[in-house]
């Protein structure tokens, strides 16, 4: 007989598993460890939990132990379910409840049920049981199986448990009421924990999905911004992982926890959220004079105009009696310098790293120099002030004010993301997916901030996102360049100030380049 002091040790137990339990963040560590509490509490050989299936017309194996046989399926083991331990149906093919069925019938009653000898229970069908005893050399008696109520009294599973084992004489008795009272509290108690981790688990799918659309507006905006929003968190990680595992240096403390994992992750996700309100024709200005279209086209078109105008002077100056052969050699060079001007203007439409300064001014030579009509018969500079501008950008393909329309985005993203009510594990993503445009010098933006006003995550999206710009292949307007290209970009950047010199050496020295590369670019960019 049970001594008071056994029972109360056994509710401390119960105590302490409710604890756990509630702490537990893993759903198949947390179905496991509640088999495994329910068994050392009613000292049962075996233990199986049941899940309920989505139509609630099944009762699906989700762990299964049995201390004698060796036995251990789902959770932490290595050996999943085996496809003999099929779902239990819990109506028959008339759609009567399946009431022969034990566990079933827990669930469908929600009444827990004590078997004392499954071999001489009335009323239930343990055939199955039968035959895995035959199978094993196993037999199968004390059952007791106890439905699992959420907080909101439904039933989301059954707990069963089986052979209680006598403490004194390690015989196989019956579970006793008291054995009954603790397995009906603790797995009242898993219900609620496994629905509040399934709630929030559900809720963090529903958010990442979220997510997701958000990054598929900007892929419908712009398919290569779909795709830096997904490759910058990729290449983050990586970064962040090798920083971890650093045992050494300034980064020898850093670590990160599977929460700071997922507040990382979900910062480089949003990172660039805010550029669904960056107009589209800035977004993918592949050339300089792009806007809706290329607008070097009208500059051709202009091109034949002045060409058309020169031929109707040629045949005004012959009228007016100048000899045809002079004018004829005046039209033909004309004619001739309008494709090597045109070309010049082709040139640098395109944008490059930097725009030599003589191109610039065979730029300005060229708007001074033709002269247009247009509809109305008004005469025009050839370039407007607008495509003088766009055609002498030193660098890229944006001009001042574009670049601060671009900028704006990470201003979007951080009044965006600060919108939103955080809870604590996830406080940090603003600030993380707010600064990757920041530098350690205080000359980035929006907030030129300084390397000790930001963090370390920070940081490292920093990185991440030039590196990807660099050696994208998607962008409409450049190449994606090789890694003997950008080594160096980054290596100027970390000597101007630009980003954080301990991670840079840590980007190059654990070569989280190269693991990028081999997932991400094109052979021929790999080329070191």
């Amino acid at each position: 007989m049970e001594t008071l002091d056994d029972l109360f040790s056994r509710l401390e137990q119960l105590n302490d598993v409710g604890a756990s339990l509630s702490s537990e963040r893993d759903i198949k560590l947390l179905l496991e460890k509640i088999v495994i509490a329910a068994k050392q509490i009613t000292r049962a050989d075996g233990g199986t939990l049941y899940l309920l299936s989505e139509d609630r017309r099944f009762l699906r194996f989700e762990i299964v132990r049995t201390d004698s046989l060796h036995l251990a399926f789902g959770g932490s083991s290595h050996d999943p379910i085996p496809a003999s331990f099929s779902d239990l149906p819990l109506y028959l093919d008339d759609g009567e409840p399946n009431n022969t069925l034990v566990a079933a019938y827990a669930t469908l009653t929600g009444k827990t049920v004590n078997i004392a000898d499954a071999y001489s229970a009335e009323g239930f069908d343990f055939s199955g049981t039968r035959q895995f005893d035959a199978r094993t050399g196993y037999r199968s008696r004390a059952f007791l199986t106890v439905p699992m109520k959420d907080h909101e009294g439904e039933i989301i599973g059954v707990l069963q448990l089986i052979n209680a084992v006598s403490p004194e004489s390690g015989a196989v008795v019956a579970f006793s009421q008291a054995d009954q009272r603790l397995a009906e509290s603790l797995a009242s108690q898993a219900a609620i924990a496994l629905s509040n981790r399934q709630l929030i688990q559900q809720l963090e799918v529903l958010f990442e999905s979220f997510i997701k659309v958000i990054n598929l507006a900007l892929e419908e905006q712009s398919p290569y911004t779909g795709g830096h929003s997904k490759r910058v968190p990729e290449l983050t990680m990586m970064l962040a992982e090798a920083a971890d595992a650093v045992r050494e240096g300034p980064l020898a403390d850093f670590r990160l926890t599977d929460k700071d994992r997922y507040e990382l992750r979900i910062a480089a996700l949003l990172h660039d959220c805010g550029k669904v309100t960056t107009p589209l024709h800035i977004v993918e200005k592949a050339t300089k004079l792009q806007t809706i279209f290329d607008r070097i086209e009208l500059i051709d078109t202009r091109f034949e105009l002045v060409k058309r105008d020169a031929e109707i002077r040629k045949w005004k100056s012959i009228a007016e009696g100048l000899p045809a052969a002079e004018a004829e050699q005046c039209f033909f060079q004309f004619c001739q310098k309008i494709p090597v001007d045109r070309q010049i203007l082709h040139r640098a439409n395109i944008g490059s790293e930097k725009m030599a300064e003589e191109d610039i001014a065979e730029v300005r030579r060229i708007a001074d120099e033709y002269r247009w009509r247009n509809a109305d018969g008004v005469e025009l500079p050839f370039l407007s002030p607008d495509e003088l501008e766009n055609l002498t950008i030193r660098a890229g393909t944006l001009t001042r004010s574009e670049r601060e329309i671009i900028k704006h985005h990470i201003v979007a993203t951080i009044k965006m993301l600060e919108q939103l009510p955080w809870p604590r594990h996830l406080k940090n993503v603003p600030e993380y997916a707010g600064a990757h445009h920041e530098r350690i010098d205080g000359k980035g933006y929006p907030r030129g901030l300084k390397r000790d006003e930001m963090s370390w995550q920070a940081r490292m999206m920093g990185i991440a996102d030039i590196f990807e710009a660099l050696t994208a292949k998607d962008r409409p307007y450049k190449q994606g360049m090789q890694l003997s290209e950008v080594l160096p970009i980054l290596e100027r950047a970390r000597i101007n100030g630009h980003i954080d010199p301990d991670l840079h050496d840590i980007f190059v020295r654990c070569e989280v380049f190269r693991q990028y590369a081999e997932a991400f670019l094109k052979p021929n960019q790999v080329d070191c």
